[in-house]
C-alpha cells in the first residue's frame, strides 16, 4: 500500500496538481470509473452475480465514501497546502479510536492512549504553525489576508468533517464484515460503481480539466511508441497505481480492525508527505518537523514495535559468532 501510494504521488500528483490545482475531480472520477468497470466484468460477472451484502448497506457506505472523497478534494481549493492536507488527514487515527470507544465501546491499553495523544499533539502543532503562515503573509493587504484566512478556516472545517466521516465509514465496514463475512472485492466494486451518477454534479469541472489535459504537451509512451498528451499519460499511471493501492486497502479492511487499517494508511501518508515537501518546496519549519516526529513516534508506539524489536535484538546478540 505504501509503495503504491508513493508511485501515485510520483507519477501524477507531483505534476498535475502543480499545473492544474483543481484537477481533483477528474482524478477521482477516472479512478472510480476504472475500478467500477473492472469490478463489473470480473467481480459482478456483468451484473449476473448477486451481492453477498445487502444493497442498502452499500448505499450507506457509498454515500460516506463519495462525500469523503469530494470534500477532501475541495479542501485543496480552500488555501490548504498539500503537506498540511496529508498531516491533518493523519488524524484519522484519533478519530477512529474516539468513535470506536463511543460506538463500539472498545477499550485500549495506556500505551495506545499515549500514542494517540502524541499523534494529536503533532497534528495540532503542524496545523497551528500553518495557520500562522497563512495569517502572516506580508505580501497581501490586510483585508485580502483576512479573506484568505477565513477560507483556510473553512478548509480546516472541511478536513475535520471528512476525517470524522471517514472514521465512521471504517467502523461501519468493520461491523458489516463481522455480520456478512469478508467480501473485499465486492465492496471495492460497489463502493466505486454506485457513486458514478454523483459525478454528474461535477461534470462541468471534469470536462474543463479534460480539455486542459488534452492541451498539455505531447509525450511518447515508451515501448509502444504511442504519442498522447502527457497529462493523460500521468492520469493513466495514477489510475493503475491507485487501483492496486485501494484494492490492498479493501483487503486489509476485511482482515484487520478499522483502527489498524487507519494506522497503515497513516504511515502511507507520511511517505507521500516527504515526497511532497521535497518536490513542491513547501514551507516546512522546525515546528512542522517536530509535529511530524510526534505523529511518527505515536504511530510506532501504537504498533508496539519496541516490543517486537526486543526479542529480535536478544536473538541477534545470542547468535554464534563466526571466527
Amino acid at each position: 500500500v505504501v509503495l503504491c501510494d508513493v508511485a501515485l504521488m510520483l507519477v501524477f500528483l507531483l505534476h498535475s496538481c502543480r499545473q492544474f490545482p483543481g484537477c481533483g475531480n477528474i482524478v477521482t472520477f477516472s479512478q472510480f470509473l476504472f475500478i467500477a468497470v473492472e469490478g463489473f466484468i470480473f467481480e459482478a460477472n456483468f451484473g449476473r452475480k448477486r451481492p453477498a451484502i445487502p444493497m442498502r448497506y452499500y448505499l450507506i457506505m457509498v454515500a460516506m465514501f463519495f462525500t469523503v472523497s469530494v470534500v477532501n478534494n475541495y479542501a485543496l481549493n480552500l488555501n490548504i497546502a498539500m503537506p498540511l492536507h496529508m498531516i491533518f488527514r493523519s488524524g484519522s487515527l484519533i478519530a477512529s479510536m474516539a468513535l470506536g470507544i463511543i460506538i463500539l465501546k472498545k477499550r485500549y491499553s495506556m500505551s495506545k492512549y499515549m500514542s494517540i495523544a502524541l499523534v494529536s499533539m503533532g497534528i495540532f502543532t503542524c496545523t497551528f504553525m500553518s495557520a500562522k503562515q497563512v495569517a502572516s503573509d506580508s505580501s497581501l493587504k490586510e483585508e485580502d489576508g483576512l479573506h484568505i484566512f477565513l477560507w483556510w478556516l473553512l478548509g480546516i472545517a472541511a478536513l475535520t468533517f471528512a476525517l470524522l466521516m471517514s472514521a465512521r465509514m471504517g467502523i461501519f465496514q468493520e461491523t458489516l464484515y463481522k455480520q456478512f463475512g469478508k467480501h473485499s472485492k465486492e465492496a471495492l466494486f460497489y463502493n466505486h460503481a454506485l457513486p458514478l451518477p454523483g459525478f454528474l454534479l461535477l461534470a462541468p469541472n471534469i470536462y474543463h480539466h479534460a480539455v486542459l489535459f488534452s492541451q498539455s504537451e505531447l509525450f511518447q509512451i515508451p515501448v509502444i511508441g504511442l504519442t498522447v498528451p502527457i497529462m493523460w499519460f500521468y492520469l493513466l499511471m495514477n489510475v493503475i497505481t491507485q487501483y492496486v493501492c485501494i484494492r490492498g486497502v479493501f483487503i486489509l479492511t476485511t482482515e484487520c480492525t478499522s483502527l489498524t487499517v487507519t494506522l497503515v494508511v497513516t504511515l502511507r501518508k507520511f511517505v507521500s508527505l516527504i515526497f511532497s515537501i521535497l518536490y513542491f518546496r513547501n514551507p516546512f519549519t522546525a515546528w512542522h518537523w517536530l509535529g511530524t516526529a510526534f505523529v511518527f513516534v505515536g504511530t510506532l508506539m501504537y504498533t508496539e514495535v519496541w516490543n517486537s524489536l526486543g526479542p529480535l535484538l536478544a536473538r541477534w546478540r545470542k547468535r554464534p559468532k563466526e571466527d
